[in-house]
């Protein structure tokens, strides 16, 4: 039987109250109905947008800027955890993993660590074990036992390639490899009842609603959950109004439709904002995991877990670089949380309340080396043209030195303040008269100097400041050309041809005349001055390098031919030279990288070799692109190339003036040469390492600075810290090549010294132009409380 049911309406006594009763259910029903269209309307409407937002990636794919590979060497002080966390880092699983890494997998005893790349590494699948032995490595093996000289490691990950307007950095992470105490500060902090309600927590959203319009209340609280925060990133505006609150719960209805919990997480946990470092948005855990704390995600502990998930309320006003109290109060505040979800115990945050916070320096130029990475940019673009290397997930490997990278960030850092402090004294009378000055910038260019490989570069004194880069900014070179010079009078000598007004071979001890002189360029006159005015009579070649003599300079090369001098400038890189007097002494521009480059002519026997970043492109599973060779011509003869570099040794001694770079801590055999134009510059390399520093002013004012007084000092930082590095450790002498002599001369006589010479120096000759007569000193043969004491005769 049927059943039937009757709405019972009270009919008889009370018709008004009837008839009120039956236009309000009638208005509900009509309001119900009116309701229910337009949350179809808009529940449909926003399902087309969520549809074809979700037919593409959710995240877009980077290119992935990687380092050069580090080798490991017989000798290193190294041991198996530091390779195994570097392994890690590059991407490596350790044997046993519950995942295996296609970049390649690892296993490690106490002495032994076996590497063994994967079909997506970098190098080919050859394996090799590293034998340690008392904290050095004792050698390499094939799996064969068969020794080997040396073993690179997979190279290490710098950046993801930036490409939109905000400038993001991202690190694309995954559920699984989320620590568990990262998960659970973010659900203890933002959104405790995330696993069990369906995407609303209506009580929450309620008192927050209320709270938000009530007039005169302090706060904005917030009442979205972790799926309403990604509906609202990903498909919204942040506007604050009613409309939009609608229209996000629709979306986060969708979302927990069509994704599981752990899902829609890892969507959170790549898109959150957690702060900015240097001019870089910081997106998702994975990349603030490196930004605030230099190590992947997975090796987070739980301090950390807590302060990542505190900064997510307000990344600017709880950044720990700015402000370390706020976040410290607020990663309490997140422990504390933990505590009460049953998380972890009252024990475990006590304990994690009290580490400091462990943050690495706020300098994005440090560990990414924005200015290299903009040069990569500008380089595939140049290379790939307008090929979406960005979508396609390129691998593009480098040639970056990331620990050099490091030390050149920090040579810079912590130098540039003495600079500003000799530019403040420079302008002391403009403050007094409230006149406003500029501070400097400033470059750092490292290469090697046997294969040109860009091992480090700083564009600027900060990237978030300026993105401006001084490396590849023109700029009268100044006196770091003028080895250029000398190296051509050498050149001529190895060839054979004498100097006008000279009856033997160019040498360090040919004399030049250092008197003033007029040049006539065209129809006008050129008369160049020296460094503050002073000038000398006849001078060797050696000290009018030594000590940087610009008349001395310009005589020599208008004995060699202002043209010759500018071919070779041009062979090594410097294409703006033109043989006018003027060229002698650094008036012609150039970048501080081709400088870098011109410089390998001295290091590396006369061979230039053009600086280059790029090592080869890959695909996103490992496939070759395309690889990249540099290219190098001969522009020198080795021995020319070395009697040039045996005269720069001398500038770093005695009275040099780059000798102050011994001062400074810097004890390594090097050759170099100070520049001093408008601007400041300092070139200078061991036997394995070629590094060049610029510091003048964006508007092109003078900066009156000394190369010896403002980029010495940062060269000499930078180096001394590199030879420490095991990888630059073993820089020697330099080898004179065949056809060279290295002798003894004394520094009164300029003849051979000997025994009874009191001061001598190191001058290398081309073969059979050495002197052959030995100094004439007179032997002392007082004992040493007469020499002191001034007592007896010398003779």
């Amino acid at each position: 039987m049927a059943l039937k049911v009757k709405l019972a309406i009270p009919t008889g006594k009370h018709p008004l109250r009837t008839m009120a009763l039956r236009i309000a259910l009638a208005g509900i029903a009509v309001v119900g109905l009116v309701v229910l269209c337009v949350g179809g309307f808009y529940y449909f409407k926003y399902q087309g947008i969520v549809n074809a937002r979700l037919k593409q990636p959710l995240f877009a794919e980077t290119a992935k800027i990687y380092a050069a590979a580090s080798e490991i060497r017989p000798g290193q002080k190294l041991s198996v955890q530091l390779i195994a966390n570097e392994l890690r880092e590059a991407g490596y699983t350790a044997d046993g993993a519950s995942q295996t890494s296609q970049l390649g997998t690892f296993s490690a005893s106490a002495d032994d660590i076996t590497v063994r790349p994967g079909p997506q590494s970098y190098h080919a699948p050859d394996p090799a074990t590293v034998h340690i032995k008392s904290g050095v490595v004792d050698s390499i093996t094939d799996d064969h036992g068969q020794a080997l000289a040396s073993y690179e490691l997979e190279p290490l990950l710098i950046t993801g390639l930036s490409e939109d307007a905000n400038r993001t950095k991202r690190r694309l992470i995954t559920y699984d490899e989320i620590p568990p105490n990262l998960v659970n500060a973010v659900v203890a902090i933002e959104d405790r009842r995330f696993f069990d309600h369906g995407g609303v927590d209506y009580i929450r959203l309620l008192g927050a609603l209320r709270n938000d319009l009530t007039p005169g209340h302090r706060f904005v609280e917030g009442g979205s959950t972790l799926t309403m925060q990604l509906a609202k990133n990903f498909f919204l505006t942040p506007e604050r109004r009613i409309k939009r609150k609608v229209i996000e719960i629709i979306i986060t209805f969708q979302l927990e439709h069509r994704f599981s919990k752990k899902q829609i997480f890892e969507m959170y946990a790549n898109e959150i904002n957690l702060g900015q470092r240097g001019s870089f948005s910081i997106d998702g855990f994975g990349e603030a995991s490196q930004a605030y704390f230099g190590k992947d995600m997975r090796q987070l502990d739980l301090s950390e877990c807590a302060l990542l998930a505190g900064i997510i309320q307000s990344p600017n006003r709880l950044s720990p670089f700015r402000h370390a109290e706020r976040a410290m109060e607020r990663r309490n505040l997140v422990l504390d949380s933990m505590v009460e979800t049953g998380a972890i115990t009252k024990e475990q945050a006590e304990r994690a309340k009290a580490e400091p916070l462990h943050i690495v320096p706020a300098s994005v130029d440090a560990s990414e080396a924005p200015y290299f990475v903009d040069l990569v940019r500008d380089q595939l673009v140049q290379k790939l043209g307008d090929r979406d290397y960005n979508r396609e997930g390129l691998r593009i490997y480098t040639s970056l030195d990331p620990d050099l990278q490091g030390l050149a960030t920090i040579a810079v850092d912590s130098t540039v303040h003495t600079i500003d402090q000799l530019v403040d004294r420079r302008h002391a009378r403009d403050r007094k008269l409230g006149k406003s000055y500029i501070y400097p910038q400033v470059a750092l260019v490292a290469v090697n100097p046997h294969t040109g490989q860009v091992l480090a570069l700083v564009g600027g004194r900060s990237y978030g400041a300026s993105q401006l880069n001084h490396a590849v900014a023109h700029r009268p070179t100044g006196s770091i050309f003028k080895p250029f010079v000398y190296a051509t009078a050498f050149q001529a000598a190895v060839e054979g041809t004498l100097l006008p007004g000279q009856d033997k071979p160019f040498s360090p001890l040919t004399m030049l005349s250092d008197q003033q002189t007029t040049y006539n360029v065209g129809d006008q006159e050129y008369t160049p001055r020296n460094y503050q005015g002073e000038y000398h009579d006849q001078v060797t070649a050696q000290y009018a390098l030594m000590r940087s003599l610009n008349n001395a300079t310009i005589g020599l090369a208008a004995m060699v031919g202002f043209d010759r001098v500018a071919a070779l400038a041009r062979d090594a890189g410097i294409k703006s030279a033109r043989g006018t007097p003027a060229v002698a002494i650094g008036s012609y521009d150039a970048t501080p990288l081709e400088m870098a480059g011109a410089y390998t002519v001295f290091a590396n026997n006369g061979l230039h070799i053009e600086p280059w970043m790029l090592a080869s492109i890959r695909t996103s599973t490992g496939d070759i692109v395309t690889d990249f060779t540099p290219t190098s011509n001969q522009v020198l003869d080795p021995r020319a190339a070395f009697l040039s570099t045996a005269m720069m040794e001398n500038v770093l001694r005695g009275q040099g003036t780059g000798a102050g770079v011994r001062n400074m801590g810097f004890y390594a055999p090097a050759a170099g040469k100070t520049g001093t134009s408008h601007d400041a510059w300092f070139a200078g390399f061991t036997t394995n390492l070629l590094c060049i520093v610029w510091v003048g002013n964006d508007d092109y004012t003078d900066i009156k600075l000394e190369g010896a007084q403002a980029a010495a000092p940062i060269w000499a930082e930078f180096m001394k810290k590199a030879v420490a590095l095991p990888q630059y450790s073993d820089a020697h002498d330099f080898t004179p090549p065949d056809g060279v002599q290295v002798v003894s001369l004394d520094k009164a006589t300029n003849l051979l010294s000997d025994t009874s010479c009191p001061d001598s120096y190191d001058a290398a000759f081309l073969m059979g132009t050495a002197p052959t007569e030995t100094c004439d000193h007179p032997a002392d043969h007082r004992n040493l409380l007469q020499k002191i004491f001034g007592l007896g005769k010398s003779n």
